[in-house]
């Protein structure tokens, strides 16, 4: 273990920053996997620019939920942490000193209860809910309490950093759930923060509009999940990854409610008042605010495989973030999504317009080789009678090109292309003849690779 310890102590300042970044590329020389397909994640530079540029990436996100959602100035400012939050209830985070000083205490101790989430006391909670992944058919999960006794032994060992094991049939499903519920309860502040709070009522009320554009009351559901994917960017890392993780769990456990008999729904009423909920606020407090989270949080237990995926836009805007200098493209105006959609509708313009003049390019080389061979053709036409004169006609017959310098084929244009390569003996016949003189250089290229090969 001193060697291990030793060991991790001796690992290079700019390897331990490299292993902060959610992204990374592992190079495997396995001869036995080069034949696996590569895995590309589509938000590597998401991530990459949350990483290295986060204020770069928070005004980039913001601008676009500001898009969807209407915020005044002063949600608005809660939302960036830039004033003081007003919440239900007189909920409101501690002081700065005293969280700081609260926190140093509890990290003394290896508490993980209680205290601010860390990815350390994510990996010790993550064994509750890879338990609870394998007993999603318990009738009543969530909802039914565990033993208190069973519970304490489970919270005693977590806080001491020890693992458990879970499998030994000494503590039961309800008390792994009531356990988890318990340590999202104790967080200081909500799973999805404070500061968003204000921001999810907003996403609540997105409505879809009428052909007239007077507002439904049936949900806009897409603008809600790409408000959703904008706030879970702007996240704290380890509050986004516990989010990911309970939902994906809730999700699961809601797909076996014919076992379970725990719905989204039910779902949602057990966990809202931990994920979205302001600390100490009470129903009283929330009024008619609270069925709006209470469908919010069943809203994105339903919809959870989708929401922690960037935007498509927010992909394109951080790619050219990076990649863009190549292109010469601007780096000011990366938080105009305006700005995104037009590079993407000039880069499509682009690849249309190439395709288009290689199609003409093409074209055009196929009628200079028509008509250096109907050239060809006048040419032996005007040849005075002869056995040679004779020959290079049968020839022309073979290869069914017979047709005057002013008729069209109807043979289909890729034969007539491979036709083309076959006039070998007339052009060897004919070597300063203008006709051969006109002939594109890819005929003239092909007849010299057949001469090479007879030699």
């Amino acid at each position: 273990m001193a060697t291990e310890a030793q060991s991790e102590g001796e690992v290079p300042a700019r390897d331990s920053r490299r292993s902060d970044a959610i992204c990374n590329f592992v190079i495997c020389n396995d001869s036995s996997l080069r034949g696996q397909p590569i895995i590309f994640n589509p938000d590597f530079f998401v991530e990459k620019l949350r990483h290295e540029k986060p204020d770069v990436f928070t005004e980039l996100v913001v601008s676009n939920i500001t898009r969807l959602i209407d915020l005044p100035g002063t949600e608005l400012a809660q939302l960036m942490g830039e004033v003081d939050l007003k919440l239900p209830g007189g909920a409101s985070p501690a002081p700065g000193f005293f969280r700081s000083l609260m926190s140093l205490k509890r990290k003394e101790k290896g508490v993980v209860f209680g205290s601010p989430l860390t990815e350390e006391g994510i990996a010790q909670i993550y064994q509750l809910i890879e338990y609870l992944h394998k007993n999603l058919r318990v009738e009543g999960l969530f909802r039914v309490p565990g033993n208190s006794v069973r519970q304490q032994i489970l919270r005693d060992a977590l806080n001491n950093g020890t693992d458990i094991d879970l499998e030994s049939g000494e503590f039961h499903s309800n008390d792994v759930a009531t356990l988890l519920k318990m340590f999202l309860g104790e967080l200081p502040e909500p799973l999805l923060t404070h500061k968003h709070f204000h921001a999810h009522l907003k996403i609540a009320d997105l409505m879809q509009f009428d052909d007239k554009g007077n507002k439904t009351n049936v949900p806009d559901k897409e603008r809600q999940i790409e408000a959703l994917q904008l706030l879970f960017l702007i996240l704290p890392p380890p509050n986004r990854n516990l989010l990911k993780l309970l939902l994906d769990l809730l999700y699961q456990t809601a797909k076996k409610q014919d076992k379970n008999k725990m719905s989204a729904y039910n779902l949602a009423l057990m966990f809202a008042p931990h994920v979205l909920w302001p600390k100490n606020a009470t129903a009283n407090d929330l009024q008619e605010n609270i069925t709006k989270l209470n469908n919010g949080m069943a809203f994105m237990i339903k919809h959870s495989q989708k929401l922690f995926k960037a935007p498509v836009y927010i992909r394109e805007c951080a790619r050219l973030h990076y990649l863009g200098s190549r292109s010469q493209a601007s780096k000011d105006d990366l938080d105009l999504i305006a700005s995104c959609h037009t590079k993407s509708f000039q880069l499509a313009k682009s690849q249309k317009r190439n395709w288009v003049d290689s199609c003409s390019h093409q074209e055009e080389t196929q009628q200079r080789t028509e008509e250096a061979l109907r050239e060809l053709f006048q040419h032996v036409h005007n040849m005075p009678e002869s056995a040679k004169k004779k020959q290079l006609i049968r020839q022309f017959n073979k290869q069914s090109v017979t047709q005057t310098p002013g008729r069209e084929s109807s043979t289909p244009q890729v034969q007539k292309r491979a036709r083309s390569r076959s006039f070998s003996g007339l052009i060897k016949l004919f070597p300063g003849s203008p006709a051969v003189t006109l002939m594109p250089t890819r005929l003239k290229w092909s007849e010299g690779k057949k001469e090479g090969k007879k030699a």
